[in-house]
């Protein structure tokens, strides 16, 4: 195989590549180090001994991650206040893997997250999967049912219809920024949960808030804040599989808020404003 067709093998799987690493790490940065870090390997290795290019790829990135996330699980051990994954904005994409999973994975050991995300999110069977982790094929499917068991509850039962899910997004957004608790109240299922990530950057809650009355309170006391310092836009899409609103705030800094909706209702709220996970999101709203 020639450099260059060693080139184009690898950008054919980079795409999925990126999706494993990203879903692996939860970080956008770290994701596209392993990424970059497993096309040097591609590039050293010697192509002879390289009979299933996609399948040395996945190995690859996904011992890389598995690797980084010792390192990535000290820093949010220390991390202040709650923590969330980069998000990803995407019009397009209703992912399987929404927020709420992907905090449940943080829940699991590595090689839980490994398994569960190559077999049941990816589709490789359980001997790919065993050599990507390292582990043998019985050992791998046991890795992927106690995931599966850990994180059954968090898989969307009822994924909600997006126009739907926009026109909540949209309500939320109105009465959250003009201060309209009775209609924000309407929208909020009573257990709902609040989020806020703002990594001791900009300011954000130390700690989730929890219940209806919780929610309202510190919204209430956000929408005055707000009131005299407005978004600057606001574009409602699908952050991580779910509706949410992307917003330039009054500093000019951007900031995700994604809503997790059942029957109706927002269970919960995830709002990251910690300024070095949304450098990514490149264009300004409008």
């Amino acid at each position: 195989m020639s450099n260059g067709d060693a080139g184009a093998a690898f950008d054919r799987e980079r795409p999925m590549l990126r999706r494993v690493a990203y879903r692996m790490l939860g970080s956008v940065a770290d994701a596209e180090d392993v990424v970059q870090e497993t096309y040097l390997r591609w590039a050293a290795a010697d192509r002879a001994e390289v009979r299933n290019p996609p399948a040395f790829l996945r190995r690859t990135v996904t011992r890389l991650c598995l690797d980084q996330l010792k390192s990535a699980r000290a820093r949010r051990e220390t991390y202040w206040g709650p923590w969330l994954p980069d998000p990803i904005v995407d019009p397009e994409e209703t992912d399987d893997v929404t927020l709420p999973l992907m905090l449940a994975l943080e829940r699991l050991s590595p090689l839980e997250r490994a398994a569960f995300l190559l077999h049941d999110v990816f589709g490789q069977n359980f001997d790919e999967v065993a050599a990507a982790i390292g582990r043998d094929p019985a050992a791998s499917r046991q890795l992927a049912a106690r995931a599966r068991d850990h994180i059954r509850a968090e898989r969307p039962r009822y994924p909600v219809e997006r126009g739907r899910g926009m026109a909540i997004a949209q309500a939320f957004f109105t009465a959250s920024r003009s201060g309209d608790m009775a209609a924000l109240s309407e929208l909020l299922a009573e257990d709902v949960v609040l989020y806020s990530d703002g990594g001791g950057k900009r300011p954000a809650a130390g700690r989730p808030m929890i219940g209806r009355s919780e929610v309202l309170r510190a919204q209430k006391a956000i929408a005055r804040l707000l009131a005299a310092r407005p978004a600057l836009g606001a574009d409602f899409t699908w952050i991580n599989g779910l509706p949410g609103i992307v917003t330039i705030e009054h500093d000019g800094l951007p900031q995700t808020t994604a809503l997790a909706i059942e029957d109706g209702s927002i269970v919960a709220i995830y709002v990251v404003r910690n300024p070095d996970k949304l450098g990514h999101l490149g264009a300004s709203v409008q």
